[in-house]
């Protein structure tokens, strides 16, 4: 029998200068990259971006569409707080003109602004130009500048390029934009599957079933989805190539639970029941099995893979109550990780580094989210006092969980940063669970 799936601060920052030469594709000069690194729980970074300008009122619309994307997409990453701009920001006028501004920089540092950005926006026919900078306003240094192209129906993807490259020059690494996430939605008694950008605009329908489909699994490169049916009583298992539409049906008889792709791989680990128990099995991704994982008799479920693919954390209930386990891909060696609690389960491994998120049912009937190091150590609770919050999933570059919650009354996909911080529904119509955060595509 089954076990039931859990339903499962202005501190200083730290400036580590990194002075990285990089070479413009767009300019002959080099520009200087800094990259900031803050503490766990430091105050956003202090960032003017001054309203995106154009020479031309009738692109005026295409720069306010865009200015808007690019200050969502910045706040949603929850590294900068955008302040107001002072009036007397630009001397000499208004309007931006490229190499031969001149920027009001006491007057950046009386509203406390550590950073500037901004830019100026040109339309050609159907091709949108915005042209940006970004400075440094405690010293004057422009750190970046870059143009960026694209048609003009393509306001957030051009927005979100800037965003990246924003969030890159800050931290040295990629972001979220570009991700997207896979989640299941219910509407009356049908539950499909769904894909949405990360902040979850443009949610699109993914699967129909006309039944069930659950427990979605992107694969690292976000080009196959896998995921359970349930169809006339019968429940497989579905990989679909997301370009071709092509589906490999699984058909092994008796429980199929919670598909995980291995990083690095074109694998994922999966629980059959075929041979008697509900045991973890590798498959390739055309369906066929490489080798069983786990031979025990307690129930084995929930896998999830370090970054290298070489280890796996899962679910098991092998000494009394579900706890989360450790497999050692190549040993075969397994270590108990979890001991604080009786009922943790659905690990997720970050895809950065060796910290896994987790949830667990309290005594008080709450389920939580936590984290914890993969050496067992750093214990860290993330939710709390919101009813229940389970299926946690990391982004792509493991700086936010993107987990369901009821805590407002029906199930809803919210997001919060690694450290619990920040923690926002993504208002996604009707109710949703079972997210899987993928990489970018």
């Amino acid at each position: 029998m089954k076990f039931p799936r859990v339903t499962v601060s202005r501190m200083a920052f730290i400036l580590a200068w990194c002075m990285v030469f990089i070479p413009s594709t767009l300019f002959a000069e080099s520009v200087k990259e800094y990259i900031r690194i803050t503490k766990a729980g430091a105050d956003r970074i202090p960032l003017v971006l001054k309203s995106i300008d154009t020479k031309k009122s009738k692109n005026r619309k295409y720069a306010a569409g865009i200015d808007a994307v690019i200050r969502s997409g910045l706040d949603f990453t929850g590294l900068f707080a955008i302040i107001q701009s002072p009036m007397n920001i630009i001397a000499g006028g208004d309007l931006y003109q490229a190499g031969g501004r001149q920027i009001n920089f006491a007057a950046l540092s009386s509203v406390g602004a550590e950073v500037y950005a901004g830019g100026v926006l040109d339309r050609k026919g159907k091709t949108l130009k915005m042209d940006m900078e970004v400075y440094d306003a405690l010293t004057g240094k422009l750190l970046m500048r870059k143009l960026y192209e694209g048609n003009r129906d393509d306001l957030r993807p051009i927005a979100h390029r800037f965003c990246a490259d924003l969030v890159r020059l800050f931290t040295g690494k990629p972001s979220i934009f570009g991700s997207k996430i896979a989640y299941v939605s219910q509407s009356g008694g049908k539950k499909e599957i769904y894909l949405a950008d990360f902040d979850g605009y443009g949610a699109a329908q993914v699967t129909s079933t006309g039944g069930l489909a659950l427990t979605p699994a992107l694969s690292p490169d976000g080009r196959q989805l896998a995921y359970l049916t349930y169809t006339r009583g019968v429940q497989d298992l579905h990989i679909k190539d997301l370009s071709t539409r092509k589906i490999v049906s699984v058909t092994k008889k008796g429980v199929k639970i919670d598909p995980s792709w291995r990083n690095g791989f074109l694998e994922l680990a999966t629980t059959f029941s075929f041979d008697g128990n509900q045991e973890l099995y590798l498959l390739r991704n055309n369906g066929s099995i490489t080798r069983r994982l786990t031979k025990h008799r307690g129930i084995d479920l929930s896998p999830s893979f370090s970054p290298d693919g070489t280890k796996m954390a899962f679910t098991s209930n092998r000494h009394g109550n579900p706890q989360i386990f450790i497999k050692d891909m190549n040993s075969g060696a397994v270590r108990r990780l979890t001991f604080r609690g009786n009922y943790n389960t659905q690990p997720a491994w970050s895809p950065v580094n060796d910290k896994i998120a987790f949830t667990t049912m309290q005594k008080n009937g709450e389920i939580n989210i936590f984290t914890v190091n993969a050496d067992g150590t750093g214990l860290k609770q993330l939710t709390y006092g919101a009813r229940q919050n389970e299926a946690p999933s990391w982004s792509p570059d493991g700086t936010m969980i993107v987990f369901s919650s009821n805590r407002s009354g029906g199930k809803k996909l919210y997001v919060m940063n690694a450290d619990g911080r920040n923690q926002r529904s993504l208002n996604l119509a009707g109710q949703q669970m079972q997210p899987c955060w993928s990489s970018f595509q």
